[in-house]
């Protein structure tokens, strides 16, 4: 361990500032020095457990942050949006909105609900998209996006939405979530076939009544 150790600290001690100031933040000042600066992973138990929460946190952004890229790339390379529910993106949509204000309203850390901002953007695009190729004209793409911000400027408003309200909001985004599945069953039954919906996205996608449990499991981790 010491030889590993001697050969990391001349580069984990000579890091760039930003690097240096991320770290930091993520890690707290003590942790960043145990583990980094100090290169002594079983000096504190906490600050391991911590920054394997951090590093999960941040793999799971990441992961999210093209989970439905091939969906996207689907719809545009064949121009169509057969076999896929806008009324399921309405929906699951709405889930992430309310998972999202309700983290960011109670000043979580982003690495426990990054993901969800991450998944409601390409969420808002494959259903503009979706109106646009099913015929629905570029008024109707603008009502959507306009919608969506009306919606979640409304959800960032405590005289609007007050906390007892966005708790009620959170309770029910599980079963909202769940829900949107069903539209997208029975639009599969219809046509009798999934047309250009990506198995990966379905697949991968990480479900919202998991955020919560994750998002305590992370906070308890500080």
């Amino acid at each position: 361990m010491e030889s590993i150790r001697s050969a990391l600290q001349p580069m984990t001690q000579n890091l760039p500032k930003p690097i240096v100031d991320a770290g930091r933040g993520l890690l707290g000042s003590y942790c960043y020095k145990t583990l980094i600066l100090d290169v002594d992973p079983f000096a504190s138990p906490e600050c391991t457990k911590l920054a394997i929460s951090k590093g999960l946190g941040i793999g799971i952004i990441g992961a999210s942050s093209i989970v439905k890229v091939p969906q996207l790339l689907k719809i545009i390379n064949s121009g169509s949006a057969d076999g896929i529910s806008f009324l399921s993106y309405l929906l699951e949509t709405g889930s992430y909105m309310i998972g999202l204000s309700y983290n960011a309203r109670h000043g979580f850390p982003f690495s426990t609900y990054g993901e969800t901002a991450l998944i409601l953007v390409q969420n808002v695009v494959i259903a503009g998209l979706v109106l646009k190729y099913s015929g629905k004209g570029l008024g109707s793409v603008g009502a959507w996006v306009a919608g969506i911000v009306a919606v979640g400027m409304a959800l960032a408003r405590e005289d609007i939405v007050d906390f007892k309200t966005l708790a009620w909001l959170q309770a029910g985004a599980g079963v909202l979530s769940v829900s949107s599945k069903l539209p997208q069953i029975v639009t599969i039954w219809k046509e009798g076939g999934t047309g250009q919906l990506s198995a990966f996205a379905v697949r991968f996608l990480p479900p919202i009544q998991d955020q919560a449990s994750r998002t305590n499991m992370l906070i308890m981790s500080d």
